[in-house]
């Protein structure tokens, strides 16, 4: 299961991207927004990232106009490793050595084509493990530590 999240500005690649996930047989739910009306992007960052820190889905997309919005509010969920692509081998990179359970893209700056082949990547590709592991434990060790 896919966790989905967007604001109003992500809205129309959101719907591209259901459309997508239909077509490949893989289930998804959309935790908002559900129209193009001006909304908060922290809100439906945060019920996507929640339903992944959960278990309740496996990976999350989400996206805003820039990405970087709505990954910077996805990250701020304990568990949640959300990285902002722009193109499949990002995609490929953080999902082998980042082991990202997030991916945000930017309805502005990827086309729904780029858009799907991001999408393609980071659900396809596994997590390398090795070296990697004790990088991204060392990233879960950092969750609400301040100096």
């Amino acid at each position: 299961m896919i966790a989905l999240g967007s604001d109003h500005g992500g809205f129309p690649l959101k719907q591209r991207i259901k459309e997508y996930l239909d077509a490949h047989g893989l289930e998804y739910q959309d935790f908002g927004c559900m129209d193009t009306s001006s909304c908060d992007y922290p809100v439906y960052a945060q019920l996507a990232a929640e339903a992944v820190a959960l278990g309740k889905c496996e990976r999350g997309i989400v996206i805003c106009t820039t990405g970087v919005g709505i990954s910077i509010a996805a990250n701020k969920v304990k568990g949640i490793r959300c990285a902002l692509c722009t193109d499949p081998y990002v995609a490929e990179m953080t999902r082998r050595h980042n082991d990202a359970n997030m991916l945000a893209m930017g309805a502005g700056v990827v086309g729904p084509n780029l858009a799907e082949r991001i999408v393609e990547a980071f659900l396809t590709t596994e997590f390398e493990g090795g070296r990697h592991q004790r990088r991204v434990d060392l990233i879960t060790e950092m969750e609400g530590k301040t100096k």
